[in-house]
C-alpha cells in the first residue's frame, strides 16, 4: 500500500511522520465533508491527528491580511516601523541589526517568503488575533487552534527553560534533559498553535479555489506563497517542471511544509506533511528530504487514479 511506502520512508528517515495529499479539483469544499469527495481520491497517513504547525499559522495570518486589503479595511501600503524591541532573531527583519519601516503588503511578504517572524508578528497586531481565529472557524477548520504568534511561542519556550533572552534559550536548551525538551508547550499540539493535516490542505484547496475568500485575496496568497525562499522540503521531492507553492514550518524536532504541487499538464495537488524527528533539533537534512520523497510518493498515486 501507498501509506505503507510513506510510513517506510518517515521511518528510515528517523522520524514520525503524518500526511495528508488530495487534488485540488473543481468541484466546491464547502459544505462538503473534507477529503470525502467522491471519486477524487485521497492519501491519509495520521490526517487527521493533531499536529503542531508553527509557521504555517502563517498562511492563515496573511490570507486574512489580504481579505481586509480586499474589502477596504486596511490600506497596503501603511508604514510600520520595525524596532528593536519587535526583533525576535532569524529571518528578513527578524534578523536585522538597525530598524526598519516598511508597508504592512512587505510584511506579508517577508513572513511568507522568509518566515519571517517579527513580521508576522507585526502583522498579526495590526489585523487582530480574534479574526484569525474566526478566519479559521469560517472556513470550516474545527480543529485548528491559534493561541498566538511566533512571540507568544517564543516567550512561552524561553519560560519553560527559564532563559532571559534568545542567547541564554541557545545556551540552556541544548543541555536539558529530552524529556523536559519534549514537555515544553510549543511542541504539543493542544497547547500551541495546531491543526491537522487534512485541515490544512482543505485550506490549500479553498484558497486555490477562491474560497477562502475574495479572487483578489486568494491570489495574493498564492502567489506569496510561490515565493517562498526555502526550498529543501516539498520542492525536492518533484522534477524542475513542476512548481510548488508553499509555507514551511520548523521546530526543534517538528518538519513540516503544506503547498499546492502545480504540474505542466495543470494537475494541482494540496499536500501538508508534517514531520517530528526522534532528535529535539531544528535541522536534520535527512528528514527534509523525507518531506519531499512522501509527498512525491502521495502525488504520483494521486495522479495514476486519473489514467
Amino acid at each position: 500500500m501507498v501509506e505503507d511506502r510513506i510510513r517506510e520512508i518517515f521511518a528510515k528517515a528517523g522520524t514520525d511522520g503524518s500526511l495528508h495529499a488530495i487534488p485540488v479539483g473543481a468541484g466546491p469544499v464547502v459544505g462538503v465533508p473534507p477529503g470525502a469527495e467522491p471519486g477524487r481520491g485521497e492519501i491519509a497517513v495520521g490526517a487527521d491527528e493533531p499536529v503542531v504547525i508553527a509557521s504555517v499559522f502563517k498562511v492563515l495570518l496573511v490570507l486574512e491580511f489580504a481579505r481586509q486589503v480586499a474589502a477596504g479595511q486596511l490600506d497596503p501600503r501603511e508604514r510600520v516601523r520595525v524596532t528593536g524591541a519587535d526583533r525576535l532573531g532569524g529571518w528578513g527583519t527578524a534578523g536585522c541589526a538597525d530598524d526598519v519601516e516598511l508597508s504592512l503588503r512587505d510584511l506579508a511578504f517577508f513572513a511568507m517568503s522568509v518566515s519571517d517572524n517579527s513580521a508576522a508578528d507585526l502583522l498579526l497586531a495590526r489585523i487582530g488575533l480574534d479574526t484569525v481565529r474566526l478566519l479559521a472557524g469560517e472556513l470550516g477548520l474545527a480543529g485548528t487552534r491559534i493561541v498566538g504568534g511566533p512571540r507568544d511561542v517564543m516567550e512561552s519556550m524561553l519560560a519553560e527553560v527559564g532563559a532571559c533572552d534568545e542567547a541564554e534559550f541557545a545556551l540552556r536548551y541544548p543541555v536539558l534533559p529530552e524529556e523536559r525538551k519534549r514537555r515544553l508547550s510549543a511542541l504539543d499540539p493542544l497547547r500551541t498553535n495546531a491543526s491537522t493535516p487534512r485541515e490544512i490542505t482543505r485550506l490549500m484547496r479553498l484558497v486555490w479555489r477562491d474560497e477562502a475568500g475574495p479572487p483578489a485575496a486568494c491570489s495574493q496568497v498564492r502567489e506569496l506563497m510561490g515565493r517562498q525562499a526555502f526550498r529543501h522540503r516539498l520542492v525536492s521531492g518533484f522534477p524542475g517542471e513542476v512548481t510548488v507553492a508553499a509555507k514551511t514550518g520548523t521546530l526543534p524536532g517538528l518538519h513540516m511544509e503544506a503547498g499546492v504541487i502545480r504540474y505542466p499538464d495543470g494537475g494541482l495537488y494540496a499536500v501538508a506533511v508534517f514531520a517530528r524527528s526522534r532528535e529535539l533539533v531544528a535541522s536534520r537534512t535527512e528528514v527534509d528530504t523525507a518531506i519531499g520523497a512522501t509527498a512525491r510518493v502521495a502525488v504520483d498515486f494521486l495522479r495514476s487514479q486519473r489514467l
